[in-house]
């Protein structure tokens, strides 16, 4: 196995196993020990080579498809995920509410729905963006702009929706 293909499958395994909510000791723990801390961190280094049975196992613990986890499988063949979308919470506060009302709700809701009140920033997925979007009459790219120039998005976020326009 490369080196670069084994880091890019290393950044599948971490992207899957953090999606998750997981560390490595939580992989650990989680699988009472069949996975060691050590040895999936190893992996997602690329230090270490994975065999196609452990592979299939691996996918199996993280409940994806074995595809999921190969490089070159994602749109693009990106080995990371895009940046993650988050809100600045405190200064969405600051934008007036004739502009901001439908996505103070909409970030309220979430909030609400995670238990999530820390009220300093949120993160969103893409397809909130796009709901959005649907919302504010606007492209997901447009309304992105719109977003950052209010200060709530970073301009990372312009990468996340790059390839995603509707």
């Amino acid at each position: 196995m490369s080196s670069e293909y084994a880091k890019q499958l290393g950044a599948k395994l971490r992207a899957i196993r953090t999606q998750q909510g997981l560390s490595l000791h939580g992989v650990e723990e989680k699988s009472q020990g069949r996975w060691k801390a050590v040895v999936v961190g190893s992996y997602e280094r690329g230090d270490r080579a994975v065999t196609v049975q452990r592979l299939a196992e691996l996918a199996d613990f993280y409940g994806v498809p074995v595809q999921e986890l190969l490089p070159g499988t994602t749109p693009g063949g990106a080995a990371e995920p895009p940046p993650k979308l988050v809100l600045d919470l405190e200064r969405l506060a600051h934008v007036p509410q004739e502009k901001a009302g439908p996505l103070q709700r909409y970030a309220a809701t979430i909030q609400s729905q995670r238990g999530d009140y820390n009220g300093k920033v949120l993160s969103i997925r893409q397809d909130d963006l796009r709901t959005l979007a649907v919302i504010y009459d606007q492209s997901p790219s447009v309304l992105t702009e719109q977003l950052i120039s209010w200060g709530v998005l970073d301009s990372d976020a312009r990468r996340a929706v790059a390839h995603d326009d509707i």
